[in-house]
């Protein structure tokens, strides 16, 4: 309750992304690049700073994460358009788009299930659900985009990934699935020298 509205007009944005990816993907590398942006900055200011960091002396660690990952899409993905879609779905697409609806509705759904009603519940637009979405929309990207922007999803991953068995918030088991789709678009990423031209190939 505390960020209310804001989350349907996050939710709202998500949905922006996820229909432009599908709809037309050849113009939606950099407005979704600058959507994600949006997203990781409001993390990083209205999540971590100005509410968490009362209760978590690490919040402001927290949130030069969110802002990396907010600064590596807009960065690689917005100005130097290296996040980029194709039409079609892919096998990997596919379940892109499936992580996608599972951080929209079945994230909320899980945590209605097990007793987490809203307004206690994590809403979109807090750290987990976000992750989880970005990694949904990263595997229906072309793959080879710069490594720079898994990175800092990934790290929240491996450090939200915790709430799953320390806090009992069964829905972030899915940060544990991201981490390791993170991990395993850090480890086949092409090298930073390669052209962007070679890596749309």
């Amino acid at each position: 309750m505390a960020v209310w509205p804001a989350q349907y007009i996050l939710t709202l944005i998500a949905v922006a992304i996820v229909v432009l990816v599908i709809r037309g993907p050849e113009r939606a590398g950099r407005l979704v690049s600058y959507g994600l942006a949006l997203l990781w900055c409001w993390i990083a200011v209205a999540y971590h700073l100005a509410f968490f960091w009362s209760i978590n002396p690490a919040a402001p660690f927290f949130a030069a994460v969110s802002l990396a990952a907010a600064g590596a899409f807009a960065w690689f993905g917005g100005i130097r358009g290296e996040l980029q879609f194709k039409k079609g779905l892919s096998v990997t697409a596919t379940v892109g788009l499936v992580v996608v609806m599972f951080a929209l509705v079945g994230y909320p759904a899980v945590g209605e299930y097990i007793g987490h009603s809203y307004p206690a519940a994590p809403t979109f637009g807090l750290p987990c659900p976000t992750t989880i979405f970005t990694f949904g929309i990263l595997l229906m990207a072309v793959p080879g985009f710069h490594k720079a922007i898994v990175v800092a999803p990934l790290v929240w991953a491996v450090i939200g990934s915790t709430a799953a068995f320390t806090l009992g918030v069964t829905q972030d088991l899915g940060l544990v699935v991201v981490a390791l789709v993170g991990a395993y678009m850090l480890v086949r990423a092409a090298p930073a020298s390669q052209s962007l031209q070679d890596r749309r190939l």
